[in-house]
């Protein structure tokens, strides 16, 4: 079990990490070694709330595919098990910031002040922008 938060965890079977070549440091080892971890979390078979999904899907927009599935890459390091436990950790760090609630905005009202000092300051640049004119009459 991952632990994402107290009352949130996925089993290690949700996952699906392969190796494939990557590009990047290495040198010749990098054209012998599939090093690159390619995590797959299907995100509508998950063991996870309704309203955590729904904010992880609207959070990871750009890496989830048609059929929901989230895709996370992780190549920077050169081994293998380095690279699987960063794709993880990303992972975690995307379930735990889907996992906040966001905040709910109140609307309030402007203050009587605040009004008035907005309107003073519109009428000051006003008076500026008319006295910049040029007067045809003169």
């Amino acid at each position: 079990m991952i632990e994402i938060t107290e009352n949130i965890s996925i089993r290690e079977d949700e996952l699906q990490i392969e190796f494939v070549q990557s590009s990047g440091p290495g040198g010749q080892n990098v054209n012998k070694v599939a090093s690159k971890a390619q995590l797959r979390f299907d995100t509508h078979s998950a063991s996870l709330p309704e309203e955590v999904r729904a904010r992880l899907l609207h959070i990871a927009r750009g890496r989830i595919s048609e059929d929901g599935t989230l895709l996370i890459e992780a190549r920077r390091y050169r081994t293998q098990e380095q690279n699987r436990a960063d794709a993880i950790q990303r992972l975690v760090e995307l379930l735990q910031k889907a996992a906040i609630a966001p905040k709910v905005r109140r609307k309030t009202r402007p203050t009587l002040a605040s009004q008035q000092r907005r309107l003073d300051s519109k009428r000051r640049r006003a008076e500026v922008k008319r006295q910049r004119q040029s007067r045809s009459e003169e």
